[in-house]
């Protein structure tokens, strides 16, 4: 059976923030599930989508490659359109991320909020995702992992980025952010001041 969305949160809350997954895991995984419930509440519903792979393999039980980029992203833009009227927050995990970074400024969302975007891929510092982050006008909201390997932090301090993208560093997290045992923190604690950050970046306009 497959699980095409999740909510959390009020159904008649005044804000909705859209989060697509990962490449690699669903929507349906604790590092969604633990952003979701503890973003959501009476002032904002959480909707967690599914591309279109995801549902396949889910059907099927065995692995899929992600879909064409241009149909994550009219994926994403249908999901978009199903939201009932409200102030609209777009964003996801690394790859759903990144899609929703490049429909931001075309759907006139309130913001953009990433989680653990993926600047490069690991090992290949060179091969950057960054040209159109460069000009976006979208208010933005970045949480990365200071040992992410898709973009650590003394990298991503080099990147020519837009003014509108602000962004917060995970204490050395990884591209889920979980740190090291000898770090003094863990992958929940992480997980809460993302959650914490993202409402704060809501809040912060209403």
């Amino acid at each position: 059976m497959s699980l095409r969305i999740i909510h959390n949160g009020s159904p008649n809350a005044p804000t909705i923030l859209l989060l697509a997954h990962g490449a690699g895991a669903g929507m349906d995984t604790e590092f969604m599930r633990s952003i979701a419930e503890a973003c959501a509440g009476p002032d904002i519903e959480v909707i967690r989508f599914e591309f279109p792979y995801m549902t396949l393999q889910r059907e099927q039980g065995k692995k899929k490659a992600p879909n064409t980029q241009k149909v994550l992203l009219e994926t994403f833009e249908h999901e978009l359109q199903q939201l009932r009227p409200a102030k609209i927050y777009i964003g996801g995990k690394s790859m759903g991320g990144r899609i929703a970074s490049m429909l931001a400024d075309s759907h006139n969302v309130s913001g953009l909020i990433c989680l653990g975007y993926p600047f490069h891929p690991p090992g290949k510092p060179d091969k950057l995702r960054t040209k159109h982050l460069e000009h976006l006008q979208c208010r933005t909201l970045i949480l990365q992992g200071e040992r992410d390997p898709f973009g650590k932090k003394e990298e991503v301090k080099g990147y020519t980025l837009s003014k509108q993208i602000s962004i917060e560093w995970v204490p050395d997290g990884e591209h889920s952010f979980k740190p090291r045992k000898s770090s003094g923190t863990t992958q929940v604690a992480n997980l809460k001041l993302a959650a914490h950050h993202i409402r704060q970046f809501i809040q912060s306009q209403l």
